[in-house]
């Protein structure tokens, strides 16, 4: 492995891609650190941690697949969460608005167009989101006296937004002169960024009392530990399975004659994957259910009814807020699913390049079996989402550890961690065997 490490920075071009994608990432790490002048980071960040109004909760599920830290006011403090919004509405919109729809099948022109449009509706969202996230910490009386005018109010509004804007056009060098896709790189540096911490909460009880067989007073003990480190190295292995798996369909090219030579007539496979979503039904399911955790834990104050729903949505543990969230998932999984995978365009373009599904007629048959396969191996696919998504709550609850530890062995960070740092290794490999070098996952 070190051999096949060293030959990866021997290879100029890819060790150009590398350094310059490992800058970028540290270029966004710095701006992570610059505060906002005008908000009370120390009384922000005592508010956010004790999850007052489900507030906290609700901006650090957010802050997940932003690629910021919302308890945290930099200059980067929206991420690229309004360039990922503006990505998913042009996409929907591009499945039901004609116009939209006919640009999308363009190619490489109205791809570019697309990304142009979204390039101004990210701008949009970012100064109504900026505005709204500075309204609210001047409510919650987190800005500091004297700097909630106007003038302050604009210059962070537009810092926010400009922040944002610098983070999309880091996606994009990425995108263009590293290597793997920059706005998933960002989402995983900043998960990532995050592990730190919840190693030293395990360890710091260790480094002062002594590591013990079984643990005590809420530190864990050896066995605990050993137990934890399996779990983990078993979900990672599980999620690059399920990444990775495919129903393969069998396809077969038509023969044609030119000359006195008969061209194909081949055998191939049209691979479907298990995971067609991705991590999407993930994000949709715990943004849904967080907006009822807040308007619950407000209308709590007049007691009765609406506290007992408090604590059911406050309640991660709970058979039913679990069971809502893995029923979200399974709608979002085919919801998702339906949008992105178009089984007549796909039987379409296989009738177009002279290929069939043996046992199945061209056309109508064709995409009808391609629909009924996906929504076979959706079942399987949105299983695996909700058991991921429920896992960092059965850990936390039955070997009572801090929720923070217990999310790194489920749920979207790990999902998205594991899925993008595959692809990257997918790319560089690729790299590799262009050149003649044995690959990294051989």
């Amino acid at each position: 492995m070190w051999e096949r490490i060293r030959v990866i920075f021997t290879i100029g071009e890819l060790r150009q891609k590398i350094l310059l994608t490992l800058l970028l990432l540290a270029i966004y790490r710095v701006g992570w650190q610059i505060f906002l002048p005008i908000v009370d980071q120390t009384q922000m960040t005592d508010f956010f941690h004790k999850g007052e109004g489900g507030l906290g909760q609700l901006l650090s599920t957010v802050a997940v697949f932003s690629a910021t830290q919302l308890d945290q006011a930099t200059i980067f403090g929206l991420g690229i969460m309004p360039y990922i919004s503006a990505s998913i509405i042009f996409q929907l919109l591009g499945s039901v608005w004609g116009p939209l729809e006919r640009l999308q099948k363009e190619g490489e022109s109205g791809r570019k167009k697309i990304n142009e449009y979204t390039r101004y509706a990210t701008i949009v969202l970012c100064i109504a989101q900026s505005w709204f996230y500075l309204g609210m910490l001047a409510q919650q009386g987190l800005v500091k006296e004297g700097y909630y005018t106007f003038g302050w109010q604009l210059t962070t509004v537009l810092t926010m937004t400009a922040g944002t804007a610098f983070l999309m056009w880091i996606g994009e060098q990425i995108d263009e002169y590293g290597i793997g896709n920059g706005i998933s790189l960002l989402i995983m540096a900043g998960i990532l960024a995050r592990m730190p911490g919840a190693g030293w909460n395990i360890l710091k009880p260790i480094l002062e009392n002594g590591l013990e067989l079984s643990g005590s007073g809420g530190q864990l003990g050896a066995a605990m530990l050993l137990v934890l480190a399996c779990l983990f190295v078993g979900v990672v292995a599980g999620i690059v399975f399920i990444t990775l798996g495919q129903r393969r369909i069998p396809t077969q090219s038509a023969k044609h004659v030119r000359g006195r030579r008969v061209y194909g007539g081949t055998r191939q496979y049209l691979p479907l994957r298990v995971n067609q979503s991705g991590v999407m039904p993930i994000i949709f399911a715990s943004s849904l259910l967080l907006f009822p955790q807040v308007l619950f834990r407000y209308l709590a104050t007049y007691g009765g009814f609406w506290s007992q729903l408090d604590g059911i949505f406050h309640d991660h543990g709970g058979f039913l807020y679990n069971f809502l969230y893995v029923l979200l998932i399974y709608f979002f999984c085919y919801f998702w699913t339906a949008i992105t995978f178009n089984p007549k365009d796909m039987s379409d373009r296989l009738k177009d390049y002279g290929t069939f599904i043996p046992g199945y007629r061209p056309g109508k048959r064709t995409a009808d079996y391609l629909e009924k396969v996906m929504v076979r191996i959706t079942y399987v696919g949105a299983g695996f989402l909700a058991l991921v998504a429920i896992l960092p709550t059965l850990v936390a609850t039955w070997m009572h550890i801090d929720y923070a530890i217990a999310s790194f062995y489920g749920g979207t960070s790990l999902l998205i961690a594991v899925s993008v740092a595959f692809d990257l290794v997918q790319k560089i490999d690729s790299h590799l065997v262009m050149r003649n070098y044995k690959g990294l996952l051989e």
